[in-house]
């Protein structure tokens, strides 16, 4: 019988070293452009540090794939814990004696992102050896509520900080690495490496994630059409609702009430989640979350109301949040031990990629063509995803595992396997539940992109 999750030693670690490391990065996310408008004034400098980050994230995210496949992932992360608190500790150090270089700020903020594209599939990958199969949605779902929880509470702590003494964001997440490092070095259990095999920039290594979806055409379905196309028109459709609802910018409330209820959408959506068993009714959520979005575009194409659009987009979080939670637990379950970190940063790889669009066609959109056309053609956008995740045979069918091939030999830096070597679960044989739905991303239940330990 499994060990049940409160008393897994292993996966409480996991879920604390995520708690202090999510929380300094949300803390640090909102400090790091206030303290750049405060010593230069200059909104473009501010924004340049997240559009680097954003860069270096979509750069590395399938090379940090191939290295997590190669690593001792227990190891790997610890090494990238150790190089955030040291870049963190720099950038402390220099806010703290009054003056933090733009050039220092840029290299922090990449190393992060780097190190968080190694962090994210080694941790993902530890976490399928730390929790069995049949507690994987369960699982999931507390690291999303703990995520969702945080990202509500993270900026109002790190801005009140801020507030008091600009050193102080950065200070706290130097502590909750610190943290999060320890919680790391705790756990015993390890994820054995694959064998070396070419070059990390090969190829073949780089592809190998997006193969393996594309083998399967439920995951290269749900990929395609929901990671990315639902995604990109419900970024265009919160991004147009902020707007309007902001009156071109004259006032902040009726947009901060929509996205704060998208947040809170998230956060009860991964409260629920447990007790739906979302990996076993993953298609029936995955259709409802898609014509939920595009009922919420038509309403708000005649219903210009905050109070409407911020409940309807809740409950479009919602729902998303639940089916994403499931469909993270049905790719950890199929992907193959070795691959593990490659599947994931190619999966995280397509669902990212459309996002920074999403925004600027809503934008479009709404100056083009005012605030009911672009709604509109939002939504008309949001059914045709929905119509195909409906209708598509592949969705239907799931998530049916590849044949299995020989097993991949262990690096020796693994080592031989001792008494907290958790062995790989193989893959089920019988067809998995089917899919995800929209999220502040989409199927991409991921740690965040600001540094290592975010699991």
């Amino acid at each position: 019988m499994a060990t049940p999750l409160r008393s897994n030693r292993d996966f409480r670690l996991l879920w604390m070293s995520g708690l202090f490391a999510v929380l300094g990065s949300q803390m640090s996310a909102l400090a790091l452009p206030l303290l750049i408008l405060k010593e230069t004034g200059s909104a473009v400098q501010a924004g340049t540090v997240g559009t680097v980050s954003v860069c270096a994230v979509l750069i590395t995210m399938l090379p940090g794939g191939v290295v997590a496949d190669r690593v001792e992932r227990r190891r790997l992360m610890r090494l990238c814990d150790v190089g955030s608190l040291l870049a963190v500790t720099a950038l402390t150090v220099a806010v703290w004696n009054g003056h933090a270089p733009m050039v220092l700020v840029l290299l922090v903020a990449t190393a992060g992102a780097v190190l968080n594209s190694v962090y994210a599939p080694a941790a993902f990958g530890l976490l399928r050896a730390v929790v069995p199969p049949d507690q994987m949605g369960q699982a999931t779902a507390r690291l999303q509520a703990r995520t969702a929880t945080v990202r509500l509470v993270g900026p109002l702590v790190g801005g009140a900080l801020f507030g008091i003494h600009e050193a102080l964001p950065f200070t706290a997440q130097f502590l909750g690495l610190f943290l999060s490092t320890v919680c790391v070095a705790l756990v015993r259990t390890r994820s054995a490496a694959r064998k070396k095999a070419g070059s990390v920039l090969s190829r073949d290594e780089l592809t190998a994630g997006l193969g393996f979806l594309w083998q399967l055409p439920y995951l290269r379905t749900v990929l395609l059409v929901f990671g990315l196309g639902m995604n990109f028109a419900f970024g265009a459709l919160t991004f147009t609702a902020l707007a309007v609802f902001s009156e071109g910018g004259r006032s902040g409330l009726g947009g901060g009430f929509v996205i704060t209820c998208v947040s809170a959408g998230a956060l009860v959506g991964a409260l629920l989640a447990p007790r739906l068993s979302p990996d076993r009714h993953i298609r029936a959520l995955l259709v409802i979350t898609c014509w939920s979005c595009v009922l919420t575009a038509g309403v708000l194409a005649w219903l210009s109301s905050p109070l409407v659009a911020g409940l309807l987009c809740a409950v479009c979080m919602c729902l998303s949040t639940v089916a994403s939670i499931g469909f993270l637990s049905t790719l950890l379950v199929v992907t193959p031990e070795d691959r593990v970190g490659r599947v994931q940063s190619a999966a995280s790889f397509l669902s990212s990629i459309v996002q920074p669009f999403g925004p600027l066609a809503g934008g479009a959109l709404l100056t083009a063509f005012g605030p009911r056309n672009a709604f509109g053609v939002v939504g008309a956008v949001l059914a045709v995803s929905a119509a195909v995740m409906t209708l598509a045979p592949s969705v239907r069918s799931g998530a049916v595992p590849p044949p299995a091939g020989p097993a991949a030999p262990d690096d020796d830096e693994a080592g031989a396997p001792g008494p907290h070597t958790a062995v790989p679960h193989p893959a089920p044989g019988a067809a998995a539940p089917d899919a995800p739905g929209p999220r502040e991303a989409a199927p991409r239940p991921v740690p965040d992109a600001a540094g290592p330990g975010a699991l």
